[in-house]
C-alpha cells in the first residue's frame, strides 16, 4: 500500500534520528527511532519527507512585489536584509506560497547545512521529496498562541503569522524573549495584552517544566496543557497532507526527477495500455476490411439488380438512373396508387362473390392478370360486371370447364391504364 516516511533529520552532534511510516487510511502509526540507513530499510517504497531542526532555518513572511519564479527568489535577499547576519551568496532562499495578508512565506538556510543535510539523506539511500523546518508543520489555531517546547527549545505558532523557535532557558525567560508574556524589566512600553495560549509538551518535558510554567499561568488569558505522549512526530504529522510549509529543496537543490523509477512503477500500466492500443488498431483494420468486403458484395448486388431492371442502359450511377426511371414512371400516370386501387376493387368484388377464389394474380403496366375458379360461367359474368361498375375493365380472356366450376383467365385494367393505351 502506497505509504509517507515521516523522519527528523538529527540535531547537530547526534546520530540517532526518529521516523514514522504513515498508511494511506491507518491512523495506528508508530513512532521508531534509529540511523538514517536503518529509517531507509524499514521503508523501501513510497514518499519521504524530511523534517530539518528549526533552529538552523529562518522562517519569515515578508512582502514581496508582485512575479513568480527566478523573479521573486531574487527579490527575498533584499526583503530579508535586516533579518539576515550571515552573507547572501552563502545562503539558499526557497518560496512558499503568498498568504492572503499580502506576505510570501519564505525561508533562508545556510547552503552549506542544507548541502550536508541532503548528503546525509542520500548516503542512506532516502531521496525526499520535500524537506521542511519541523516548526513549519505547528497546526494553526485561530483563536490561540500555539507554543511547543522540546528540551530548551520554544517554537511559537500565532494566527495568521509565520512559527519562530527561541532557544533559551528558563521558561520564563524564553516565553519573555518570544514575546508571549510581558517583560517585568521594561517599563516604558504599554502593558501587554495577555494571550490565550495551548502548549503541547511530551509528558517527559511537561515534569520537568511544570515548575516553571505553574508561577506564570496568571500572565495568560487562558492556558491549556496538551502532553504528547508518542512525542511530536504523530502530532506533526496530522497536518502533512494540507500543509502550507515552505519547501527547502528548491534552485539547486531541487529534487531531480527519478525517470527510471517512475517508468518502473508504471511499466505494467504502459505495456497494458499499449496492448490496448495493439487490439483497437486490430480491430479497427478488421472493421475496416470487413465493411470493404460488404461494400464490394453490395455494389455487385446492385449491378445485378440494374441490369436485370435496365438492361438497355450502363450502371455509371445506378442509384441515380433508376430514380429517374421511377420518376419519368410516376409521371406517366403508373404507380403504386393504381395498383393498390385496382386491388381494392377486385378485393370488394370478390367478397361479394360465393364460391369464388383467385388462384394467382400477376401486376404489370396497370393491368391486373388473374387466374380464378367460378362456380359457373354467370358467376363469372357477374364478377366481372361488379367489377365494371368501380371504373376498371375486366376481360375474361379465357375459360375452361372444370370439376365443380369453370376456371378462368381474367384481366383487369384500370381507367388509366386504358387512356394510356
Amino acid at each position: 500500500m502506497p505509504h509517507t516516511l515521516l523522519l527528523r533529520l538529527p540535531e547537530p552532534g547526534q546520530d540517532e534520528t526518529e521516523w514514522l511510516v504513515i498508511d494511506l487510511g491507518d491512523s495506528a502509526t508508530r513512532r521508531q527511532r534509529g540511523s538514517l540507513t536503518l529509517a531507509a530499510a524499514v521503508s523501501r517504497s513510497g514518499k519521504v519527507i524530511a523534517l530539518a531542526p528549526s533552529t538552523q532555518v529562518l522562517l519569515a513572511e515578508p512582502e514581496l512585489p508582485p512575479g513568480s519564479g527566478v523573479k521573486l527568489a531574487r527579490a527575498v535577499p533584499f526583503a530579508l536584509e535586516e533579518q539576515l547576519t550571515e552573507d547572501v551568496d552563502h545562503l539558499s532562499f526557497a518560496v512558499g506560497k503568498r498568504r492572503p495578508n499580502g506576505g510570501t512565506a519564505v525561508a533562508a538556510v545556510s547552503r552549506s547545512v542544507l548541502q550536508a543535510w541532503v548528503a546525509d539523506l542520500s548516503a542512506a539511500g532516502l531521496d525526499p521529496v520535500a524537506l521542511y523546518a519541523d516548526i513549519s508543520l505547528m497546526p494553526e489555531n485561530p483563536g490561540q498562541t500555539v507554543l511547543w517546547l522540546e528540551n530548551d527549545r520554544l517554537a511559537v505558532r500565532r494566527p495568521h503569522a509565520a512559527a519562530f523557535a527561541v532557544e533559551l532557558s528558563p521558561v520564563r525567560e524564553a516565553l519573555t524573549v518570544a514575546g508571549v508574556i510581558a517583560d517585568p524589566l521594561d517599563t516604558t512600553a504599554e502593558r501587554k495584552i495577555p494571550e490565550s495560549a495551548v502548549l503541547y509538551i511530551t509528558p517527559e518535558d511537561w515534569e520537568r517544566t511544570e515548575p516553571e510554567f505553574a508561577p506564570l499561568t496568571d500572565q495568560f488569558e487562558s492556558f491549556t496543557v496538551q502532553l504528547l505522549p508518542d512525542g511530536p512526530l504523530p502530532w506533526l504529522a496530522r497536518g502533512i497532507e494540507s500543509t502550507d510549509a515552505v519547501n527547502l529543496l528548491q534552485g539547486d537543490f531541487a529534487r531531480t526527477p527519478d525517470y527510471g523509477a517512475r517508468f518502473a512503477r508504471w511499466r505494467t500500466a504502459a505495456v497494458l495500455a499499449v496492448a490496448l492500443l495493439i487490439v483497437h488498431v486490430a480491430a479497427q483494420a478488421l472493421q475496416i476490411r470487413q465493411a470493404k468486403r460488404e461494400g464490394a458484395a453490395l455494389d455487385g448486388q446492385i449491378a445485378s439488380v440494374f441490369s436485370s431492371a435496365m438492361p438497355a442502359d450502363q450502371p455509371l450511377d445506378p442509384r441515380r438512373q433508376m430514380q429517374s426511371r421511377l420518376d419519368l414512371i410516376h409521371r406517366s400516370g403508373a404507380g403504386p396508387a393504381n395498383f393498390l386501387r385496382t386491388l381494392m376493387v377486385l378485393s370488394g368484388a370478390v367478397q361479394g362473390a360465393a364460391n369464388t377464389d383467385i388462384d394467382g394474380l400477376s401486376y404489370h403496366e396497370d393491368s391486373m392478370d388473374m387466374k380464378i375458379t367460378a362456380p359457373s360461367l354467370a358467376a363469372l359474368s357477374q364478377l366481372s360486371q361488379a367489377i365494371g361498375k368501380q371504373g376498371v375493365a375486366a376481360d375474361i380472356q379465357s375459360s375452361t370447364p372444370v370439376a365443380g366450376g369453370v376456371e378462368a383467365h381474367l384481366q383487369l385494367r384500370s381507367a388509366a391504364a386504358k387512356a394510356h393505351r
